[in-house]
């Protein structure tokens, strides 16, 4: 009986632990993992880019192109913005994380701009690789709006690792969702395809890394202190 007690009492701090392990979803191994994998797609879609981009676009018909305009509409970064601050302010216990939050889309914003303006590529409609519908045709695509990496997908990933942790529920409808808006920018020939796929395992990495921060080093609690 005295044993039994022991035993149940020594299994307790190991359930309490079972969260923090959900608390960091890229470790050592899996990083490797993800740069070797983020290394290989790179090249080989490069390699092939153009001629996906081109083959993609001839799926192109009316009820493919609506859906596609509607997600591309929906993933603008002010609505994802707003929907993504909305669903963390619903609970309350989960506010502490809108910081981070914000902090992610933020580093995905500085970095995606940072990479832009370095490599400068352009899209492919711009390289006269596809044409672009009437109605993407008539926004402002400025010379400085680079093709690689596409903001859209580092935007959607990078909320991914947050979203995992705080709402698992939802995780595989926004994982989906994040596809399909990587999708649809080479759908419409706004990026190649290793701009969406450099896009989102950057922006992933950032989530993760937010993550890893606050919960080692608590940076947002430390900050709103001040």
């Amino acid at each position: 009986m005295g044993n039994n007690t022991k035993n149940n009492q020594r299994s307790y701090p190991r359930r309490a632990q079972e969260p923090a392990s959900r608390q960091e979803p890229l470790r050592g191994k899996n990083l490797a993992i993800i740069f070797i994998l983020l290394g290989f797609a790179v090249i080989l879609s490069f390699v092939f880019d153009n001629l996906i981009v081109q083959n993609i676009s001839k799926l192109r018909n009316v009820f493919t192109d609506e859906v596609f305009l509607g997600i591309t509409f929906i993933s603008s970064e002010i609505i994802i913005f707003f929907f993504l601050t909305s669903l963390f302010l619903w609970q309350e216990h989960k506010r502490k994380w809108i910081f981070p939050l914000w902090l992610t889309l933020f580093f995905s914003v500085i970095l995606s701009f940072i990479l832009k303006f370095a490599i400068q590529r352009l899209r492919p409609f711009q390289q006269d690789l596809v044409s672009i519908p009437e109605m993407l045709a008539s926004k402002s695509y400025e010379i400085w709006n680079f093709s690689f990496p596409s903001f859209q997908a580092m935007l959607v990933f990078c909320a991914l690792p947050i979203i995992s942790k705080e709402f698992p529920k939802i995780k595989w409808a926004w994982i989906v969702f994040a596809f399909l808006v990587a999708f649809s920018r080479v759908y419409f020939g706004l990026h190649f395809l290793s701009d969406v796929i450099v896009g989102g395992i950057l922006g992933y990495l950032i989530g993760v890394l937010v993550i890893r921060l606050e919960n080692k080093k608590s940076f947002v609690r430390r900050v709103l202190r001040r």
